[in-house]
Parts: structure tokens; C-alpha cells; sequence
């Protein structure tokens, strides 16, 4: 079993903020691998399903962003799973705008949800790093990560999020290197 979480910041306000791509991301893969409809659990709501042979719980906190750890760490309780058992689903200001990698383990970047999770939980969970591009200094951050999307954008950032559900399979099996591999050619074509 895995734990996979999208972070972002609950309610209609912050929707469609950069700083929410990570609900964007675990959305999609409930939609295309047809899990259970979200149901609040864990300080946030949680979805069960299937992708390939492994079963998966998707978790969106409703804790905001800052305090996303507390309802990981409430979900590994409960399913008794080690922190290399969580896929993490973030914003990343050093990618650019709509590009996608995977790492296990690592820092935070100073992404306030990362931080949250690091310290309740470790830091050896991987991380599906989606990239929403620096805004060229440090005191315009808050308000990029805090805006929508441009219009312009949507489209990419659809096709996106629609590469990372349809690889998922991937990502599930552990292949991580393949995962990004199949998301950047689906992406060309």
C-alpha cells in the first residue's frame, strides 16, 4: 500500500493557485484510475483505488499547506506505513513552469508544506517536484505561489497533469526514472 498526497491549500479561494498544483496532480489520478469518491478522513480527505497491482490512498490535508504534515502523519498511523511508503505531490519554484521530476529524500527549498511534512514525518519520502518557475526575487514569492494560473497556461498545465495520471502505473511500480520518462514523451507527441 502507498500514501500518495497532494498538497495545497483547502476551499474555492485557492483553487487554481500555483501553490495548489499538488491537489491539481492527485485529482487527476483519482479521475483517471477511478478512485472512491473523497471522503474526510486523516485531517483531510482521503481516496482509496487501484493503480495496477498496488493499492493507493490519495490524501488532499485540509490542514493548509503549512501544517500538511500533521495529516500525513495521521494517515501513516493508521495504515502502520514507513515514510518511503508517501509520494508527495508539490509545488517547485526551482523548475520551470510545467516541467516535472521525482527525487526521494532531500531538503525543502523552504516550500512551507515540505517542511511540515519533514518534520513530522522525515524526510525520506519521494517528491513529484511539478515546477511553477521563480518569479526573479525572493520578496515576490508569496504572491506568485498565491496566484492562479495564467489562461495562457492552462491548457499545458491540463496536458500536464493528464500525463501524470495516464503514467501513474509507473510511479506506483517504483519505476520512477521510467515514470518521468513516459510524462515527457507523452508530452512531445
Amino acid at each position: 500500500m502507498q500514501l500518495w498526497v497532494g498538497l495545497g491549500n483547502p476551499g474555492p479561494d485557492y483553487a487554481m493557485h500555483r501553490h495548489n498544483v499538488g491537489f491539481m496532480a492527485v485529482d487527476a489520478i483519482a479521475a483517471t484510475h477511478g478512485f472512491s469518491a473523497a471522503k474526510k478522513a486523516f485531517q483531510g480527505w482521503a481516496q482509496d483505488g487501484r493503480i495496477g497491482a498496488h493499492r493507493v490512498v490519495l490524501l488532499k490535508p485540509a490542514t493548509y499547506m503549512n501544517d500538511s504534515g500533521r495529516a500525513i502523519r495521521a494517515a501513516l498511523d493508521f495504515y502502520k506505513l514507513a515514510p518511503e511508503d508517501v509520494t508527495v505531490f508539490h509545488d517547485e519554484l526551482d523548475l520551470l513552469p510545467l516541467k516535472m521530476k521525482v527525487k526521494r529524500g532531500g531538503g525543502t527549498a523552504g516550500q512551507n508544506g515540505l517542511k511540515s511534512a519533514v518534520a513530522h514525518i522525515g524526510a525520506d519520502f519521494r517528491r513529484v517536484r511539478i515546477g511553477i518557475g521563480h518569479p526573479g526575487h525572493k520578496d515576490r514569492v508569496t504572491g506568485h505561489v498565491l496566484s492562479n494560473w495564467h489562461k495562457t497556461e492552462i491548457e499545458p498545465l491540463s496536458d500536464l497533469l493528464g500525463a501524470i495520471a495516464a503514467e501513474a502505473p509507473w510511479l506506483a511500480a517504483g519505476d520512477d526514472v521510467r515514470f518521468m520518462n513516459e510524462v515527457a514523451l507523452r508530452l512531445a507527441a
